[in-house]
């Protein structure tokens, strides 16, 4: 019999209510951390469908800690230190300074604000200096600003996650050993050790995984096991040394291996990324679900002085001291002034050292634990729904990209980049050889020399400009292997492919472009016979199927078809996208000549 009380029902709802929320906002544009936070407190406190610290009872801690080791080791593979080539001064920065000013400014906002001891205000300060991947990455998922906020925002989210949890490790020793000077020394030099400790294991790790990976020790399928099964081993190793130096280890170990070459770096990527997508839906949802009305009541108003304080004051004036003699623009400083949501490292340490200093007996150690879910809503709710019309309002978002990258230089690729270029887009060639880019050199079209799958890997490539990727090389097995390559990176409905002289091949190798299939060779041929790009509108007087028969008689290609709204869908030998009203279509059509005509329509296959 079906029973909502089973925990098995619980687990599984928790996936399909974080998933669900994320797919949710990815239909509608809304932040998908704002999404995954109502969803979880419906499902909590008010349903009651959900009760973690009933249902997994001891468990619900480790687990929560597990994911977020996990969470931010994939964060740390993110971390390439070339993004520092334009970021890095900030980025040190905002850790070096940020985080000291940001630690006092907190304190004096807890202190002052909220009303909370000192003692307390300075371990609340200290947490609050964290944004985190949990909540940081999802809502730059959204965002298509420029990349040096991009990486400012991503560095010290992922970095600074473990600082603020051995801050509050540090205030907390010093608090339960009686707050004497000499003994904040000797804390100081434990929590400095074991964090260089922590660093060393976390490096070391890396290095040998890396290794073992490259000299083929480790067979393929059980290379995502064994990275899933060290990280949380040197999680649980280093926090046994102290608590919360894991999180150092595991950030130091994501980092090591992101800017080491490890064959199979790709796949586990992948892995990796989907396997934080599952575990920050779920963490979401726990954490969401645990607000309970007994946390809801212990909620005081002058806490709401604390949250102006901390959105108004303490971030911006942070943030402005540590980027002060930095070359960053002032709109970009606006920008990360204003961004900083907290999640579930920022709730769950809180929680925490909130429980070990309420058994220890310290007075009023429960206020933080409302106070800190208060943080997380406000934050999440505010800079969530503002980003994006606070980076457009600063002139950096880029909008949405509508662009054409096409790999492959030759006469076709060029001619249709002109086409789309001239249609107000942005259009990228990209090929391997020099000399097969200077006709698109000379036609002042932007060109890319270099391999499209290292450059996109490498990150040097800002895919989010391009709505459609088409691989037109006159190596089949190349442009097969772009697409099945960059499918899942930027969609599987994003890619297609000109065969060249090979059989159309599986749709798993992506697309194959126009309806007919045309290959490479026989596009080349009819533009030296004169065939030319040209854009068509479908209206109620003139209907998609007055244009199939009209490109019917004259053998043309449909190539693509642009909506109102901006966006490209592909016209493929596997696919015929919907057709509406108000859509344009690209074509590639013979001359307007009644003989060329009919040959074009006896030879079309």
């Amino acid at each position: 019999m079906f029973a909502i009380d089973s925990l098995l029902v619980k687990i599984a709802l928790i996936g399909v209510i974080g998933i669900g929320a994320q797919w949710v906002a990815w239909r509608t544009g809304r932040p998908a951390i704002a999404l995954m936070l109502l969803a979880g407190i419906v499902a909590g406190p008010v349903l009651g469908l959900i009760d973690p610290a009933k249902d997994f009872g001891a468990l619900r801690e480790p687990i929560i800690k597990l994911a977020v080791a996990v969470i931010l080791f994939e964060g740390g593979l993110s971390l390439k230190f070339r993004e520092l080539r334009h970021a890095g001064v900030a980025v040190f920065m905002l850790v070096f300074v940020g985080v000291p000013v940001g630690w006092a400014l907190g304190t004096a906002a807890a202190y002052y604000g909220a009303g909370l001891p000192f003692e307390l205000s300075a371990l609340f300060g200290g947490i609050m200096v964290v944004t985190g991947p949990t909540v940081i990455v999802p809502l730059l998922r959204t965002l298509n600003i420029t990349p040096r906020v991009k990486h400012m925002l991503k560095w010290e989210a992922i970095v600074n996650d473990p600082i603020g949890a051995l801050l509050a490790v540090g205030i907390y020793s010093y608090i339960i050993h009686g707050g004497s000077a000499a003994n904040g020394v000797g804390i100081v030099t434990d929590v400095v050790a074991a964090s260089l400790l922590a660093m060393l294991i976390g490096g070391a790790a890396a290095f040998a995984l890396t290794a073992a990976f490259v000299r083929g020790w480790v067979p393929e399928y059980l290379k995502a096991p064994v990275l899933l099964t060290t990280v949380i081993a040197v999680f649980v190793l280093s926090d046994l040394i102290m608590h919360e130096t894991g999180l150092i280890t595991v950030t130091v170990m994501g980092v090591v291996m992101a800017n080491r070459e490890t064959d199979s770096s790709h796949m586990l990527m992948r892995f990796k990324e989907d396997l934080t997508v599952l575990l920050v839906s779920g963490v979401f949802i726990i954490l969401s679900a645990t607000l309970d009305w007994t946390v809801v009541q212990n909620f005081q108003l002058r806490f709401l002085l604390f949250l102006v304080l901390l959105l108004f004051v303490v971030r911006p004036l942070t943030i402005m001291t540590a980027l002060l003699f930095t070359r960053i623009p002032l709109r970009e400083r606006l920008f990360v002034a204003w961004i900083a949501p907290r999640g579930i490292v920022a709730a769950a340490v809180t929680g925490l050292f909130a429980l070990r200093l309420s058994d220890y007996g310290v007075p009023g150690a429960e206020a933080p634990v409302p106070l800190s879910f208060a943080v997380v809503i406000a934050t999440i709710f505010a800079h969530g729904f503002t980003a994006a019309p606070f980076a457009r309002w600063l002139g950096l978002d880029r909008g949405k990209g509508d662009g054409v990258l096409l790999v492959g230089a030759n006469g076709w690729t060029i001619a249709f980049a002109e086409f789309v270029k001239a249609q107000g887009r942005a259009v990228l060639v990209a090929d391997t050889s020099q000399l097969a880019l200077r006709r698109a050199r000379h036609a002042d079209l932007s060109v890319y020399h270099g391999d499209i799958l290292d450059e996109t890997h490498d990150d040097h490539l800002d895919m989010g400009r391009y709505q459609q990727l088409i691989a037109a090389t006159d190596n089949d097995a190349y442009n097969a292997l772009v697409c099945s390559e960059l499918a899942p990176e930027v969609g599987h409905d994003r890619v297609s492919r000109v065969i060249a002289e090979a059989p159309q091949g599986s749709r798993r190798r992506g697309r194959v472009l126009t309806l007919a299939g045309t290959p490479i060779e026989t596009q080349l041929d009819r533009l030296q016979a004169g065939w030319t790009f040209g854009r068509t509108r479908i209206t109620e007087k003139f209907p998609y199927a007055d244009f199939v028969a009209r490109m019917k008689a004259s053998g043309g290609d449909s190539l693509m078809v642009a909506r109102p709204s901006g966006d490209l869908a592909v016209f493929s030998a596997q696919h015929r996208p919907p057709v509406e009203p108000g859509d344009t279509i690209w074509t590639f059509v013979p001359p307007d000549d009644p003989r060329t005509r009919i040959e074009a329509r006896e030879a079309a296959p």
